[in-house]
């Protein structure tokens, strides 16, 4: 019997849910797989869960999931109807950014992710997240401030994708004008999407 997209996305989350590989193992209340429609044409990366992730094993459910979630709808979507996800799926102590090792001993869950779910889009908030897909992609990295608001089209993991990096929307919250980029960013991805015929389904 051939197991649904969404039953191997489970089988995932399941051997994340117990994972004992890295040191942030060690430390979470819950790790957080991610979340959503399985056969969604649009995957949203973060960086790595923060408190209240870890308190509820849910990606992006505090203030900067707030804000996340009003942006995906600016683009005629909701959370059900995309994949939301991030690159470490643990949260590191006291919110420190993931260390190198600890994002490659986790991106594997990641990339098994991307080949079950076949986006057509990837949209990367903040510079680890961008760092690593780009690098999956073979493309230069010298920060998000330089890389954000502009679409890449490429391929990572055998799979033809376009990467739409913009800043993290933890960054929104502490600056007006990250929040305007930000926003300015989702526009120009709802008029990407609107292009290439991608829509709620």
């Amino acid at each position: 019997m051939t197991l649904s997209i969404k039953e191997r996305l489970d089988a995932v989350a399941a051997e994340i849910v117990v994972c004992p590989k890295c040191r942030l193992s060690k430390t979470r209340k819950n790790a957080v797989p991610g979340e959503g429609n399985p056969e969604s044409l649009i995957v949203f990366i973060g960086e790595a869960p923060g408190y209240w992730e870890d308190v509820k094993g849910k990606p992006f459910v505090g203030a900067a999931g707030k804000f996340l979630t009003i942006l995906i709808g600016e683009i005629g979507f909701s959370r059900s109807d995309v994949f939301i996800t991030n690159i470490v799926k643990c949260r590191p102590p006291r919110n420190r950014e993931p260390l190198p090792d600890e994002i490659e001993t986790c991106t594997p869950y990641l990339n098994r992710q991307f080949k079950l779910i076949q986006p057509k889009i990837i949209v990367t908030l903040g510079n680890n997240s961008t760092a690593y897909v780009f690098s999956k992609a073979n493309l230069f990295f010298s920060g998000i401030t330089q890389a954000r608001g502009k679409f890449y089209e490429t391929s990572i993991l055998g799979m033809n994708i376009v990467i739409f990096p913009t800043f993290h929307p933890a960054a929104a919250l502490y600056s007006a004008k990250y929040k305007e980029q930000i926003t300015r960013d989702f526009q120009l991805l709802r008029g990407e999407l609107a292009k290439r015929e991608i829509v709620k389904s």
